[in-house]
């Protein structure tokens, strides 16, 4: 029998699935452009040229193939289940992301796929059972019914997240390969080696894919990569025991950018999930400052909060972290709000 993986073995996971998803680009352009499935500039979009948005299908055959080859190496049969179902699940949400992409979903068909691809999760026992109290470092079980309506907000958040956070060159690829990078380092220190092979996996995949999707970017994840890597990053902090908290902190800017979003709009009477250009990094892109920097400024901060979660020694103190995190975050978008704001009365009394 195999023994735990090694080195040797991580680092061999990681090529792979680096390998399998440069090679796949080129596949994938090409099928772009043959289905017409392209991105033009208009509206939201800044870009130039017709952009192939069908690239996230490398990152998740990358991610397939490598995440395939480590099914020898042993497991706990809880955990192989739990990887079943987390395989099925990312081939769901990346089908119905496929079609997305084809035919240009409203909301709710999009809500839908992430839904129904969180339900096969759920059925592995890809879930949130339980939390840790950070004030009296008890844990909290909860009953099915909350376990369910948990994961399903969780899964389609993340989902959700990295989704809208595909809006510059390189950005949702970048920032989810940070996150991943953090798991992974995360399950080694806590003993979980057989379950640091997926991160390892989606660290290479998403690595391959980001030199093609960096400003001015060759190709574009699309709907089938965003939502899989949404969904991915979503499964792993899930399926081994990232624990919530450093998810939510390595990836606490874009959510709250999430949150942000939807109340603005709700407070200015449109959907929630109505497209604009009010996100966090198109109100940078749009006052003039180069998409790189950008994805380098979110990267930062995702790497610093990243480290944070690994060092603080306490779940108290990530607390904190997150409060902090919350209240500057927050206030930074209140002001580029109201900067907003301030500048469409202005263009509208000129007009």
């Amino acid at each position: 029998m195999l023994g735990l993986p090694t080195w040797s073995v991580f680092a061999g996971v990681f090529v792979v699935a680096f390998a399998v998803t440069w090679a796949l680009v080129p596949v994938t352009i090409r099928l772009s452009r043959r289905l017409g499935t392209v991105d033009v500039a208009g509206g939201r979009r800044r870009h130039q040229g017709a952009i192939p948005r069908l690239g996230g299908l490398a990152i998740f055959g990358g991610f397939m193939v490598a995440t395939l080859l480590t099914l020898p190496y042993p497991r706990p049969p809880a955990d192989t289940f739990r990887l079943v179902g987390l395989l099925l699940a990312c081939t769901a949400v990346t089908v119905g992301g496929f079609f997305d992409d084809r035919l240009q979903f409203s909301a709710l068909p999009q809500i839908a796929v992430a839904l129904v691809a969180s339900g096969i999760a759920i059925r592995y026992w890809v879930f949130i059972e339980r939390v840790n109290n950070p004030l009296t470092n008890q844990q909290v079980v909860f009953p099915m019914p909350l376990v369910i309506l948990f994961t399903l907000l969780w899964m389609a958040g993340m989902t959700t997240t990295i989704n809208w956070l595909d809006g510059l060159d390189g950005l949702a690829t970048a920032v989810s390969a940070i996150a991943v990078l953090v798991f992974f380092i995360h399950m080694l220190r806590t003993g979980q080696q057989s379950v640091a092979l997926l991160p390892a996996a989606l660290l290479g995949a998403t690595l391959g894919f980001l030199p093609h999707n960096w400003s001015p970017a060759k190709v574009f994840l699309g709907s089938a990569g965003a939502y899989f890597l949404g969904f991915a990053v979503g499964g792993l902090s899930l399926i081994g025991g990232a624990r919530a908290a450093t998810a939510l902190l390595v990836l606490g800017i874009p959510i709250l950018d999430v949150a942000w979003q939807i109340l603005d709009r709700l407070r200015h009477g449109r959907s929630p999930v109505e497209g604009d250009r009010g996100h966090l990094h198109f109100r940078l892109a749009d006052q003039g400052i180069p998409q790189a920097r950008i994805v380098l400024l979110y990267c930062t901060i995702s790497a610093v909060l990243g480290g944070l979660a690994l060092l603080l020694p306490s779940r108290l103190y990530k607390l904190f972290a997150l409060l902090i995190m919350g209240g500057v975050g927050g206030l930074a978008l209140a002001h580029l709000a109201r900067a907003g704001d301030r500048s469409q009365r202005d263009s509208d009394d000129l007009s």
